[in-house]
């Protein structure tokens, strides 16, 4: 796909980020038995990662906003565009050494989703959709998957963990859905999760708590492969309150009714 000026922007400065990601991720097996050592060294991989995005974004497009997980956001001249980044989905992942992390970089126009780059470094796959142009995985289109079973199908979400809020949803979602479904998975990283859906190699995901950062690039490239995408509460804001799900056409309304069931 020949992608506009500002995707082309993206995918490079995701790329860059990642591959920094990817050599300073080969020495975290390294310093395992130091917890405080991966600690920091993953802390200095990010900071790293930060750099090369702020860099060749803002480089690129200095008017636009700038939004990056974990910081203050940067008003641009621009106001109606402005990118929306998470330099690390998968953080935990990667501080365990476990090879599945991303960059995840988003577009927004005029409050709405434009442009999205999913970057996993670990296995070289670029995700990304521009409106209207469709979804791909490097050189391939992406669709999502065609089953319309739910007992045919797996799903991803975030489980709980110490401290979550929202453990008792999470339970309750996953007595719903587990005995109706082929399975669930936690991976970890949830712009890969939606990425995954559009994909076709998970059939739905649903997570709640989410920052605007890691969602946002996820929502074009699952819109733009065929799925629906939608917050968990009916009319809710999706990005704002970070609740999501989605899966394709056909089973989209059984989900969303096991999901949303009280």
């Amino acid at each position: 796909m020949q992608g506009s000026a500002n995707l082309n922007v993206m995918i490079k400065a995701a790329r860059k980020a990642g591959r920094s990601l990817a050599k300073d991720f080969r020495e975290i097996e390294h310093l395992q038995t130091s917890v405080k050592g991966a600690v920091d060294f993953a802390r200095r991989a990010v900071i790293a990662a930060e750099g090369f995005l702020r860099e060749d974004l803002m480089n690129a497009r200095p008017t636009y906003g700038w939004l990056l997980k974990g910081h203050a956001e940067i008003e641009g001249k621009d106001p109606t565009r402005r990118w929306i980044v998470d330099p690390l989905d998968g953080a935990i992942n990667y501080l365990h050494g476990l090879p599945h992390f991303a960059v995840s970089i988003a577009l927004e126009h005029k409050g709405e989703i434009v442009s999205g780059v999913i970057y996993d470094p670990s296995k070289d796959e670029v995700f990304f959709a521009e409106k209207g142009q469709g979804a791909w995985m490097n050189e391939g289109r992406l669709r999502v998957s065609g089953r319309n079973r739910l007992i045919d199908s797996t799903f991803a979400t975030g489980l709980p963990a110490s401290g979550d809020s929202d453990l008792p949803e999470k339970l309750q979602d996953l007595a719903r859905i587990l005995p109706a479904s082929a399975g669930v998975r936690h991976l970890g990283a949830p712009s890969l999760d939606l990425a995954y859906v559009a994909a076709g190699r998970i059939d739905g995901y649903w997570e709640r708590n989410l920052d605007i950062c890691e969602l946002s690039a996820g929502v074009i490239v699952v819109r733009e492969a065929g799925g629906l995408i939608e917050p968990l509460k009916v009319e809710a804001d999706m990005r704002a309150d970070g609740e999501v799900i989605c899966a394709n056409e056909q089973l989209f309304n059984l989900f969303a009714k096991a999901i949303r069931s009280i």
